[in-house]
């Protein structure tokens, strides 16, 4: 039986490109000379630091545009508030990997809503689909690209 997997994986090794195209330029540029302006992964997300809220903004702001032009989606990627700590601000940036159960439940609603013949099954953080006809499958690809969902997906592990 035909199948995919619709899964949502971050491309690390972008990100990763990202920040460090962004920290060049936070050093380089005149605007951010002196505020100690900083990007870097940690366990928790990214982590934007600067010695003013409006400095730590302007970093997320560039952050924000080297994962643009690295093609990395802005969906995986949750801001919290800026805190202030002493003479630092920091921003830190969840990053929302895999499919959650109440996303994965609206996709699940959005295949049966559209009434074809196909089968979806959460599982670990992604949704398998699987059904009779290849054509079935494309459809089902076709409707999850259209619907507006707040998260990047991808489709992995095509069968036939």
């Amino acid at each position: 039986m035909p199948s995919f997997d619709v899964v949502s994986k971050v491309p690390w090794s972008e990100v990763d490109n990202a920040l460090n195209q962004a920290s060049k330029e936070l050093e380089q540029r005149f605007d951010f000379k002196g505020t100690e302006a900083t990007a870097e992964k940690n366990k928790d997300g990214l982590l934007i630091r600067a010695n003013s809220e409006e400095r730590a903004k302007a970093a997320w702001v560039v952050v924000q545009e080297k994962l643009a032009k690295r093609k990395v989606s802005l969906k995986y990627l949750d801001p919290q508030k800026p805190e202030t700590t002493g003479k630092t601000t920091r921003i830190l940036v969840k990053v929302k990997e895999g499919i959650e159960g109440e996303k994965g439940k609206i996709i699940v609603g959005k295949i049966k809503d559209a009434k074809l013949k196909v089968q979806a099954s959460i599982q670990d953080g992604q949704v398998r689909i699987t059904g009779k006809a290849r054509d079935d499958l494309q459809a089902t690809m076709a409707l999850l690209r259209e619907a507006d969902l707040d998260v990047e997906l991808q489709f992995q592990n095509f069968r036939d």
